[in-house]
């Protein structure tokens, strides 16, 4: 049975998918996972990628992922999703994966900023207007209450911030100056968020630079940061970020178990550094897949 993009859209949804997600990388942190580092095929003459991305969570499945960055008129990413009968290893669906990454990568960040920003956090920065910053925006209005948004972008922020009533800035220190929550969502391989123009308590979701040799945050980031990430095994061979950084405070499921400290004060700085792993993406399939099952979309 095959899911499109539309088919996902109606059967997946942010508010199921910030627990899932949550439970997911409690797991994963835990060792109750299996999960292999992400496997990338560059496409060189194209200037792309291809990820292979399998685990077995419970549920068995596999995420095919291509990220061309410099796409215009379509999407940079593309997947497909695999699910697995986990008792005979038969194929029980295959569903579009585009939407699937961008929700889940939205409602991971929404974890993380339920444990770390502070309580209180009343306006939002988001760095991009493209899908990220659009799932990013619904995603954390579940978590807190903004008072203000604003967004700053090279390219399309206007007319993001005309759909849902956002106040654009002139330029991306403009919008994070005074802060609760920043995101980072851009295609950038340079930093585009500097530690300078940041307040003492802010949290930020930087989700954006996933090789090794690409940069979203400056030193100075990454020095004042407490940072956090999915996982360290993929974190420190797929971020540029924590490569440079060369530190992890904890990874969010040991903060989710409570084995690891969250915020310690008002005033620390919190980073969670987003890579994408595997077993969001399969157990995000697998509520699709059930939803399906219980509506008769699919049939047992």
């Amino acid at each position: 049975m095959f899911l499109n993009e539309d088919e996902v859209r109606r059967l997946l949804r942010m508010e199921q998918l910030i627990p899932a997600m949550e439970q997911a990388l409690a797991d994963l942190s835990a060792g109750r996972m299996e999960q292999p580092l992400r496997v990338v095929v560059p496409v060189a003459e194209h200037k792309g990628f291809l990820g292979v991305m399998p685990a077995y969570a419970g549920a068995l499945g596999a995420k095919l992922v291509t990220f061309y960055p410099n796409n215009q008129g379509v999407p940079t990413h593309h997947a497909l999703v695999l699910l697995f009968k986990p008792e005979t290893g038969e194929p029980l669906a295959v569903m579009d994966g585009r939407l699937i990454t961008e929700m889940r990568t939205a409602a991971v960040s929404a974890v993380a900023t339920r444990l770390l920003a502070l309580s209180d956090a009343s306006v939002l920065a988001i760095l991009g207007a493209g899908v990220q910053a659009r799932s990013h925006l619904n995603a954390l209005r579940l978590v807190r209450s903004f008072r203000e948004v604003r967004v700053w972008s090279p390219r399309n922020a206007g007319t993001f911030a005309g759909q849902f009533h956002l106040r654009v800035t002139a330029s991306a220190e403009d919008a994070v100056r005074g802060a609760d929550v920043v995101v980072v969502a851009t295609t950038s391989r340079t930093p585009v968020l500097c530690g300078e123009w940041l307040s003492p308590g802010t949290h930020i979701n930087a989700v954006g630079a996933v090789r090794p040799d690409w940069r979203e945050l400056d030193d100075a980031v990454l020095s004042r940061a407490q940072i956090y990430v999915e996982s360290r095994e993929a974190a420190s061979s797929e971020s540029g970020d924590i490569i440079a950084g060369g530190k992890v405070t904890a990874e969010l499921g040991e903060v989710i178990a409570g084995a690891r400290p969250g915020r310690m004060s008002s005033q620390d700085i919190t980073l969670f550094k987003s890579v994408g792993v595997a077993v969001e993406d399969v157990m995000a399939a697998n509520l699709v897949y059930r939803a399906a099952l219980i509506d008769g979309t699919i049939s047992q």
